[in-house]
C-alpha cells in the first residue's frame, strides 16, 4: 500500500491498483500482447508531425519495428524479471517513454517516473498510452506513469519493490536514488554522465550533393534536445585536405536551419559565452561565434583527458581538426558513449575502435542515427538486464 502522506501523482495507474503490484505475472519477451499494444500506441503517436521526437519513438515500436527486435532473441527462455523502476532523465523528453517499451518488451511491470519538467511530449506520449489501455485493458497491470519530487520515501517506496532499477539521470541522480536500497535479488542498471563526439572527413563532406541534408540530421542530433542527450555531439573533428572549406560551409548550412528553426533563450546565450570563458582560461582555444550566438564554435588545438569537462549544450561545440583520429584517443575514454560520423567507412571507424580499444565509445552510428534509440545501450543489453533465463 501506498501511505498517505506520500504526493505522487499517477498519469497513468492509481495507488489502488498498485497494492497488487506485486502479483502481476511476468511476461515472455516481447510478448504478442506487450508488442501489439506498443502497436496500437504507435499509431497514435505517429500523427504528431509537430514533435519529431514523438513520431521518431512511435515508429520504433510499430509493430515491424518490434518484429524486427524480437528476431535478435528467437528461441531464447527468458521471461521478465518481474517489475521495473525507472527513473527518466528531467532534460530529456521523451527518454522515459523509451525505457518504458523497453521494459515491456522485457516483459515486465513498469513504474516510470516521467520527466519533472512539463514537456508537451509526456503529456502527449502518455494520453497515447492511456487510450491504447481502454483498448487492451488487460495490459493496465502493467503500466505505471507517475511525477513526485525528490521525496526519498517514495525512492524507497518504488525502490522497494522493484526487481530491476534503471537510472537514466546521471552521476548526481545515480548518487540521491541510490540511498534507497534494493532487495537482495534485484537489480540495477545505470546510466551515468556522458558526452558524445562526431567526425568528418573534409573531402567527402565537400563532394556531398545533399549538404543540407546533412545539415539537417546534424541538427536534430544536437538542437532538438539541446545537447542534453548523451548522444547529443559536444566536441567536432575534422580530417582531411580542405578543412577550412568545408567548415565553412558545413556551419554556414547548420545557421540557416538554426536561424529558421532554433528559439534561442537568453540565459544560454550567456551560459554558452561563460562556458567559452572558462574554457579559455585553462586552454588554447579561438572563439567563432554566429551573429546572433546560437551557435558557438571554440577551437581546439590539443586535445587532453580533461577537456570534455568545458562542453556545453544550446549549440556550443567544440572543434579540432586532426591530422590522424589517434589523436583523439584522450577523449574517448569511459565516458564516452556515441562516435556520429559523415564521409567515413564504418569499417574504418570500427577499426579504429577495435584497434585502439578505448574504454569508451559504446555506438557508431551515421548523423541521421545518433538519437535512434537501440535495446543495446552504453554497453548494456536492455533485454538481457531486464529479464531472466528459464535454464533447462
Amino acid at each position: 500500500m501506498i501511505p498517505m502522506q506520500l504526493n505522487i501523482k499517477f498519469l497513468i495507474g492509481d495507488a489502488e491498483k498498485f497494492s497488487k503490484i506485486e502479483s502481476v505475472k511476468p511476461l515472455e519477451i516481447f510478448s504478442n500482447e506487450a508488442c501489439e499494444f506498443l502497436s496500437a500506441v504507435s499509431k497514435k503517436l505517429l500523427a504528431f508531425r509537430n514533435f519529431p521526437d514523438v513520431m521518431t519513438f512511435g515508429f520504433w515500436i510499430r509493430r515491424a519495428s518490434t518484429s524486427q527486435m524480437a528476431a535478435a532473441y528467437k528461441n531464447l527462455n527468458r521471461i521478465g524479471r518481474g517489475i521495473i523502476f525507472h527513473i527518466a532523465p528531467s532534460n530529456v523528453p521523451v527518454n522515459f517513454a523509451y525505457s518504458f517499451a523497453a521494459g515491456l518488451m522485457a516483459g515486465n511491470v513498469n513504474i516510470v517516473r516521467v520527466p519533472s519538467n512539463n514537456f508537451p511530449q509526456v503529456e502527449i506520449i502518455c494520453s497515447a498510452i492511456e487510450k491504447t489501455l481502454r483498448e487492451f485493458p488487460e495490459m493496465a497491470a502493467y503500466v505505471y506513469m507517475v511525477r513526485y519530487g525528490h521525496e526519498r520515501e517514495i525512492n524507497d517506496l518504488f525502490s522497494g519493490v522493484c526487481d530491476t532499477r534503471v537510472i537514466w539521470g546521471g552521476d548526481a541522480t545515480i548518487t540521491e536514488i541510490r540511498k534507497s536500497p534494493l532487495k537482495f535479488r534485484a537489480n540495477e542498471i545505470t546510466f551515468a554522465d556522458r558526452y558524445s563526439i562526431a567526425v568528418i572527413q573534409a573531402d567527402e563532406y565537400l563532394n556531398a550533393e545533399n549538404k543540407n541534408r546533412i545539415a539537417q540530421d546534424f541538427y536534430n542530433a544536437t538542437y532538438l534536445n539541446d545537447q542534453n542527450a548523451c548522444n547529443s555531439p559536444k566536441i567536432i573533428i575534422w580530417q582531411g585536405a580542405k578543412t577550412d572549406s568545408a567548415r565553412e560551409i558545413f556551419w554556414q548550412n547548420l545557421q540557416e536551419i538554426v536561424d529558421r528553426e532554433y528559439n534561442l533563450q537568453a540565459v544560454q546565450a550567456v551560459d554558452k559565452l561563460v562556458k567559452f570563458d572558462l574554457l579559455a582560461i585553462d586552454k588554447k582555444t579561438a572563439l567563432k561565434k554566429s551573429a546572433n550566438n546560437k551557435i558557438i564554435r571554440a577551437e581546439i588545438f590539443d586535445i587532453d583527458a580533461g577537456l570534455m569537462n568545458y562542453a556545453g549544450n544550446s549549440g556550443f561545440f567544440l572543434e579540432y581538426v586532426a591530422q590522424d583520429l589517434t589523436e583523439i584517443l584522450p577523449i574517448c575514454g569511459g565516458r564516452c558513449q556515441t562516435l556520429s560520423y559523415f564521409g567515413y567507412e564504418i569499417s574504418a571507424l570500427k577499426n579504429f575502435v577495435n584497434i585502439n580499444r578505448p574504454r569508451g565509445i559504446d555506438r557508431i552510428v551515421p548523423f541521421s542515427r545518433t538519437l535512434d534509440f537501440s535495446l543495446n545501450w552504453d554497453g548494456y543489453d536492455l533485454i538481457y538486464s531486464m529479464s531472466r533465463v528459464i535454464a533447462e
